[in-house]
C-alpha cells in the first residue's frame, strides 16, 4: 500500500502497491502518528481520505498501519450495553434497514438475502450461495409439508418464500422494517402464496400475544439476535420457547464475539459501527448464547461456525457495491455510500481474520422428559 500525502508526495512501504490511501486533509496528518481503524474510517466517511484500488486490501493495509502505531483491532475492549426498548430497537432498525430498497438491490443477491451465505466450494456466485444457505437452514429444521414456521426478522422474505415453495410449509415472517415488508409482501403476492406465506410488522416481544402459545413447529432467527441485547436474552429466548411446541426446532443464526468474556473489537471499530452502521449491536460469546438457550429448556443439538462463509459473503457484497458506485451514489449520496463501503469491506476482513464469528445453533424445545425428534446422526443435514 502507498500513502499519498496532501502535498502530493508519496510514501511506499517496500513493495509494488496494489492500493493507494490518499490523505486529502493536512489537518489529519498529526493523527496518523497513532491512528485507529475507527479514526481512519471516520476520515474516509468525511472525505478526508480517499481510496484507490481494492477496498478490502486497503483496509487490510490500514490495519497493519494502526497495529504498528499501537492500536490493533485485536486489542479488545469491554462491550457496551444498551437499553433495548421496543422504540429503541425500531429506531435502530430504521437507521440500518430503511436506507433504501434500491440501494440494497445493487449489491445483494436476487432474493435480497442479507445474511451469511453458504458455499460448497467457494467458487459459487452469491445467488447460488444464498440459495444453498436457505436450503441448508430448511434441511436443518427438518421442514415438513403443512408445518407452521415462524421467521423472526424475515428481511425481504427470502427464507419464508423458499420454505413454502420447496418444503410445503405455512410460513410467517416478522420484521420491524417497513421497507423490507413492502418487498416481502410484494414477492408473496407475485408467487401467489398469500394463503401459505405472510409477512407483517411485529416486534418479537409481541408475538405470543399475536399468535398464541406453542403454535409453531419450527422457528428461525437469521441475523437478528445481534440486535436483541444481552440483557434481553431471557425475554428473547423465552418468547421463542413460548411460541414453539414441545419438541419443536429452533434455529438461531447470528454473529458472535470470539472473546470468551464477550469483549468487542478494538481500534475504534466497534465505536464506528455503533455510530454509523447499526447502533446498539451487542455480540456475545457463543457460550453465553447457549447458556441462555438452556435456561429456556432448549437442548442444543448442532452448532456450526460459518466464519469463512461470511468473509466470502461480505467480499461478494463489497465487490458488487464497488462495481455500482455511481448508481449507489445517486440513491444514498456520497457520505452514506462511504459508510457502507467501509462497513462491507471492513467486515469481510474482520471475519477473515477471526475478529468476529457467526454461528448457526440448532435446538429443540424440551419440556417433557424423553427423546428429541432428531435422528441419531446428522447425516440428513447434508443429503
Amino acid at each position: 500500500m502507498d500513502l499519498v500525502l496532501p502535498d502530493g508526495s508519496r510514501l511506499n512501504f517496500g513493495q509494488e502497491p496494489r492500493v493507494v490511501l490518499a490523505i486529502r486533509d493536512p489537518n489529519l496528518l498529526p493523527a496518523l502518528t497513532h491512528p485507529t481503524l475507527g479514526s481512519l474510517g471516520e476520515a474516509f466517511v468525511d472525505g478526508r481520505i480517499d481510496i484507490d484500488g481494492d477496498i478490502i486490501s486497503v483496509i487490510a493495509g490500514a490495519e497493519r498501519l494502526v497495529a504498528a502505531g499501537g492500536s490493533p483491532a485485536t486489542a479488545r475492549i469491554p462491550a457496551s450495553s444498551a437499553c433495548h426498548t421496543p422504540k429503541q430497537d425500531l429506531d435502530d432498525v430504521k437507521h440500518h434497514y430503511d436506507v433504501s430498497n434500491d440501494f440494497y438491490r445493487l449489491w445483494l443477491d436476487d432474493r435480497m438475502v442479507y445474511s451469511c451465505a453458504y458455499f460448497q466450494t467457494g467458487e459459487e456466485t452469491i445467488d447460488a450461495a444464498q440459495e444453498a444457505k436457505l436450503d441448508h437452514i430448511c434441511r436443518k429444521l427438518r421442514l415438513q409439508p403443512g408445518e407452521r414456521v415462524l421467521d423472526i426478522g424475515c428481511g425481504w422474505g427470502g427464507l419464508i418464500l423458499h420454505a413454502a415453495q420447496h418444503y410445503g410449509v405455512r410460513a410467517v415472517g416478522i420484521t420491524l422494517s417497513e421497507n423490507q415488508l413492502v418487498i416481502a409482501q410484494q414477492r408473496i403476492k407475485e408467487a401467489r402464496l398469500e394463503g401459505d406465506v405472510d409477512a407483517m410488522l411485529l416486534d418479537y416481544r409481541d408475538a405470543p400475544e399475536r399468535f398464541g402459545e406453542g403454535v409453531f413447529d419450527k422457528i428461525s432467527s437469521i441475523g437478528m439476535f445481534e440486535h436483541v441485547g444481552q440483557n434481553n436474552f431471557p425475554v428473547y429466548f423465552g418468547v421463542v420457547r413460548r411460541l414453539l411446541r414441545d419438541r419443536g426446532l429452533f434455529m438461531n443464526h447470528g454473529i458472535t464475539s470470539p472473546d470468551a468474556d464477550g469483549r468487542t473489537v478494538g481500534s475504534g471499530v466497534s465505536e464506528f459501527m455503533d455510530k454509523y452502521v447499526f447502533p446498539h449491536t451487542e455480540l456475545p460469546h457463543l457460550h453465553s448464547v447457549i447458556r441462555e438457550m438452556a435456561r429456556q429448556n432448549f437442548e442444543v443439538y448442532d452448532v456450526e461456525s460459518l466464519r469463512p462463509h461470511y468473509a466470502r459473503t461480505l467480499a461478494h457484497w463489497s465487490r458488487n457495491l464497488e462495481g455500482q458506485l455511481n448508481a449507489a451514489r445517486q440513491v444514498v449520496g456520497e457520505r452514506t455510500l462511504r459508510v457502507w463501503r467501509a462497513y462491507l469491506a471492513g467486515s469481510s476482513l474482520a471475519f477473515s481474520q477471526g475478529w468476529l464469528n457467526v454461528y448457526q445453533m440448532l435446538a429443540s424445545r424440551q419440556e417433557a422428559e424423553g427423546q428429541t425428534e432428531f435422528p441419531l446422526t446428522r447425516a440428513w443435514m447434508y443429503h
